[in-house]
């Protein structure tokens, strides 16, 4: 009887027993079934990190504790290696490299150049840069005014963009009157009674440089008024236009208000347009007409191209009309308009071309 219960038990322990190895081998199976397709992680007590110099593959290093190694969601990450080197070439691929950069560049001598206008070469400013700097706008503008046809050199319409030009030596002209390619400047004062026509007074009394003073640039005026006399006086650097403008060749006219006391004959314009005997010569006018009259007042132009000292108020003063008032209304083209007493203006570049073109610049 017990070696039957003991084979009974010995049996059903070996069945169990024989249970349980056939599981076992079925999750070997398993395993190895899984081991042939997609790996499975590592469960996070199996991971091995490393968090520092010395860590070894067996496992985090001691003492550190999980929180240190990234817990279950990994360890930390590694610094990243900056300025990598790259591998070192070889000086047989550099010399290959060099000759047939060689090869395919030998035939290639003509290089060609950018399309630009004639002489571009030479030297100078651009002319739109030049017309820009003289007053006529910005570069683009300028750049229009060239594309009108309305700019010449030296007599030359110029139609091309970027054609250089030398200030000092070519000759610009906009809607036919010369560009101050130069750094000139040109003003009109409306000259108050009583201030002198200098730019400096050694006796102390008001000037025309008084109104000046601050000018990057010494100016000088050109001609003079009598002390007494207001109205317009120029005043710029350019010497050259200046004698042109006050030369008798060139004839520039300049007109007059004077106010006289009447009454007045009927011929006194005959008598001025065909001259008046004063102690220097003949003094003619080149035009007269009555402006207004009030009673015996009366408001006269004159216009002569002379410029000899006191000449209006000699002249009326030899017919029998001695000026009260005398203004000067217009220099050439350059005219007083509303400009109040003592103001400076700067001209325009319309009023400086026509000066210029009055004494032929």
């Amino acid at each position: 009887m017990r070696s039957s219960g003991s084979g009974s038990g010995s049996g059903k322990s070996g069945g169990r027993g024989n249970h349980r190895g056939a599981g076992n081998n079925r999750d070997q199976k398993q395993g190895q079934a899984k081991g042939q397709g997609r790996p499975s992680k590592p469960r996070p007590e199996e991971r091995r990190y490393d968090v520092g110099p010395g860590a070894s593959h067996e496992g985090p290093k001691a003492g550190r504790g999980g929180a240190a190694r990234g817990g279950a969601k990994g360890g930390p990450k590694k610094p990243q290696q900056r300025g990598r080197s790259a591998p070192a070439t070889s000086r047989e691929y550099e010399t290959r490299a060099e000759e047939r950069n060689r090869d395919r560049y030998a035939g290639k001598k003509d290089i060609k150049l950018p399309k630009t206008f004639p002489g571009a070469e030479q030297e100078g400013e651009r002319l739109q840069k030049v017309l820009a700097r003289a007053g006529y706008g910005s570069r683009r503008a300028c750049e229009e005014l060239i594309e009108q046809a309305r700019v010449e050199v030296n007599g030359e319409i110029v139609l091309e963009q970027g054609k250089r030009v030398d200030p000092e030596k070519d000759e610009v002209k906009v809607d036919g009157l010369t560009v101050a390619t130069q750094s000139y400047q040109f003003f009109s004062l409306n000259k108050p009674a009583g201030v002198v026509s200098t730019m400096e007074d050694p006796d102390g009394r008001q000037c025309l440089g008084d109104y000046v003073t601050n000018r990057e640039t010494r100016l000088f005026h050109v001609g003079r008024l009598d002390t007494e006399t207001e109205g317009v006086i120029l005043l710029t650097n350019h010497g050259e236009l200046a004698h042109r403008l006050t030369h008798p060749r060139y004839g520039v006219k300049k007109t007059y208000l004077a106010h006289i006391v009447g009454p007045i004959p009927r011929d006194l314009g005959k008598q001025l347009k065909d001259g008046i005997q004063l102690e220097d010569g003949y003094a003619r006018a080149d035009h007269f007409r009555v402006v207004e009259q009030t009673g015996k007042n009366y408001l006269v132009e004159v216009t002569l191209h002379e410029g000899r000292k006191h000449i209006v108020r000699r002249m009326l003063a030899e017919a029998g009309f001695p000026v009260d008032k005398l203004v000067r209304v217009a220099f050439g083209p350059i005219t007083l308009g509303d400009q109040k007493s003592g103001w400076l203006r700067r001209l325009s570049n319309t009023e400086v071309g026509m000066l210029m073109k009055e004494v032929e610049l």
